[in-house]
């Protein structure tokens, strides 16, 4: 386990736990700290776990965010409403519909979230788009993408 409050990740990064497993690789976000990651440069995170106990896991301000393999864990407790996995506050300023590349996006692939008022929460250009979630019978697994509405 790993302590992880509050770390501003400004140049692209991948991310890889070791280990077999996601659970094998913890990073914890202590009550107190807004995320575990602020993401503001294009990254990957691929199996590992990251426990916010209070907040967001992940905080998403700009870049192609990846998500693949991954646990994202909010504490249970009273202030549930304040914990979110996934916040996005990225906005589309740098999108263009005549081209099909997204500068801000998330795409979340064979993901557990657990915990939280919800999975994910967006306060800029971004919405949610091709969810899946499949039902095992210990977790729920997540697909899905954050990306620009294209209007045309």
């Amino acid at each position: 386990m790993h302590l992880a409050s509050n770390i501003q990740i400004k140049k692209p990064l991948c991310l890889i736990g070791g280990g077999e497993l996601p659970d094998e690789t913890t990073l914890i976000c202590s009550r107190g700290s807004d995320s575990a990651l602020e993401l503001l440069s294009t990254c990957k995170l691929a199996n590992l776990t990251v426990r916010a106990e209070l907040g967001c896991c992940l905080l998403h301000r700009s870049g192609r965010l990846t998500i693949e393999r991954c646990v994202l864990q909010c504490e249970s407790n009273p202030l549930d409403f304040l914990s979110c996995p996934i916040v996005s506050t990225a906005t589309a300023d740098n999108f263009s519909s005549s081209v099909k590349y997204n500068k801000d996006s998330v795409s979340v692939s064979r993901t557990r979230i657990e915990g939280g008022a919800k999975a994910v929460s967006t306060s800029g250009d971004l919405v949610l788009q091709r969810v899946r979630v499949i039902y095992a019978r210990t977790n729920l697994l997540f697909w899905f993408d954050m990306e620009p509405v294209v209007v045309v």
